[in-house]
């Protein structure tokens, strides 16, 4: 059984400025008292951390074949993002892995049927370990979402993280033994996010993910090989952020409490991306245009 978790930096929640919102009140001719109501309080913006860069230490001990001083990350990135395919046929392989597991009593590994593949000569890359991810101080109290990885792609994304251990010797033909590693974070459904998008680095997915309701054309210019150009544009277009703040406010029903709900969303995905060191342009853009139509969102319902 596994003594410690993989170690995280603490994350908190501290900005510099907030965003003030208020329903509005009846004016005074309406009646001789009024009750105010509470002030509800954002952050204004999500604060982004400095960058660092790939821990080589970490690649070192997930793929030595990547690893020299020298290649700057963002070619290491794109290398594993040819390879992603391949990865995916490799978790599609996996019969049976648990989705959970209790954290009480977590077993060092995992051992996985594997299905056969269907064409002989596909490549396919399984998994290396499997991660037990919860919600960082529950303690040993309920259960972990058992996610399959290829440390790979967590020394290149994740800066934050220690390298891993190495992974299993060469299992059975039909099983696959994974190292089981406990990760608390922030936020188990804002790591399936950033899960999917290891895999899938689609960014449209990623805000339809945050904010359902988005237009279907806005979504389908995020498709593009390079969407972060489109991400820029959109966060420095105002009449472009209110329109996609309100298809937002429409399908939530103008509900401030299901904007809300959102919102928290929204957040947990960016206190996962900071505890987790992840450094890409394209997902904090779109993590800060996910931010900036939920809060007009919120303003446009509260003044309905």
């Amino acid at each position: 059984m596994l003594a410690h978790p993989l170690p995280l930096p603490l994350v908190t929640d501290r900005h510099a400025t907030s965003f003030t919102m208020s329903h509005l009140r009846p004016s005074s001719s309406s009646s001789a008292t009024t009750t105010t109501t509470p002030a509800l309080q954002l952050p204004r913006t999500l604060a982004r951390p400095a960058f660092d860069v790939i821990s080589r230490a970490a690649l070192a001990a997930a793929a030595p074949e990547l690893w020299a001083e020298d290649v700057p990350d963002a070619f290491i990135r794109h290398a594993l993002g040819a390879q992603a395919p391949t990865m995916r046929a490799g978790i599609a392989l996996l019969a049976g892995l648990p989705q959970a597991l209790p954290l009480a009593g977590l077993p060092a590994r995992v051992t996985v049927p594997i299905r056969p593949v269907d064409v002989d000569g596909v490549e396919v890359a399984l998994p290396t370990h499997t991660l037990a991810v919860s919600e960082a101080g529950k303690g040993s109290d309920g259960s972990a979402s058992v996610f399959p990885i290829h440390s790979v792609l967590l020394a290149a994304h994740c800066t934050k993280l220690a390298p891993l251990p190495a992974p299993s010797p060469d299992s059975e033909s039909d099983t696959v033994a994974l190292p089981l590693l406990p990760l608390p974070l922030p936020s188990v459904p804002a790591f399936a996010i950033v899960h999917h998008w290891l895999y899938n680095p689609r960014l449209d997915a990623v805000l339809a993910a945050l904010l359902p309701g988005l237009p279907a054309a806005f979504l389908t210019r995020l498709a593009d090989a390079d969407p972060l150009p489109a991400l820029e544009a959109a966060l420095a277009d105002r009449p472009t952020l209110h329109v996609l703040a309100a298809h937002l406010c429409a399908a939530s029903n103008s509900s401030p409490a299901a904007l809300l709900r959102r919102a928290a969303h929204v957040r947990a995905l960016w206190q996962t991306l900071v505890a987790l060191g992840i450094c890409d342009a394209g997902l904090w853009a779109a993590l800060d245009v996910a931010w900036e139509v939920m809060l007009g969102a919120l303003n446009i319902a509260l003044v309905q």
